[in-house]
């Protein structure tokens, strides 16, 4: 960490070095600014969105090391040699990636706000289970909330995307929790 001059006062910023989305980056920032923060404002990555800022509702979901966590709850300074994963990271050189694809089709996507998170949850899913079962998908989304599609369309999009047979829309209910 070094001491910079930030306007017209002297704070300590930390000089931090991150991989994201396979590029290698240098931020200086305050040490406890948010990851969340840093994507947005300092790389200019705005998919991730910020939903609660309190690690609630999953929207600012990217994965760290390849696990799944809220960025608006990771200091800065903790994401130091990390290699990070947003969602502008899941789209594939030829397109889109079947996630994103199978959002689209299912109607997966609507407002927006939840999209990237749900994007970054189910990569992280299927990363670890590429056919999950429709309790499995339920289970592993249950962090990350949606106001607009009542769930049923994203647990379909995440079916389809992994190529499950059991469609999820059979199921009663639609909270992922």
């Amino acid at each position: 960490m070094s001491v910079h001059e930030h306007a017209g006062q002297t704070a300590a910023w930390a000089t931090i070095r991150l991989t994201v989305n396979g590029e290698e980056h240098t931020v200086t920032a305050p040490p406890m600014k948010r990851l969340l923060d840093v994507l947005r404002e300092d790389l200019h990555l705005t998919g991730t969105k910020e939903g609660c800022g309190e690690g609630e509702c999953g929207s600012c979901s990217v994965r760290l090391n390849g696990e799944l966590v809220n960025s608006c709850l990771v200091p800065a300074l903790q994401a130091q040699g990390a290699k990070i994963q947003t969602v502008e990271g899941l789209r594939l050189e030829d397109g889109l990636h079947p996630l994103q694809e199978a959002f689209l089709r299912c109607g997966g996507a609507q407002c927006g706000i939840c999209t990237p998170g749900m994007l970054m949850a189910a990569a992280q899913l299927l990363a670890q289970n590429p056919h999950p079962s429709t309790a499995e998908i339920r289970e592993g989304l249950a962090g990350n909330l949606c106001r607009c599609t009542g769930f049923m369309r994203i647990f379909e999009a995440v079916a389809a995307a992994a190529g499950v047979a059991e469609r999820p829309a059979a199921l009663e209910g639609g909270d992922a929790r």
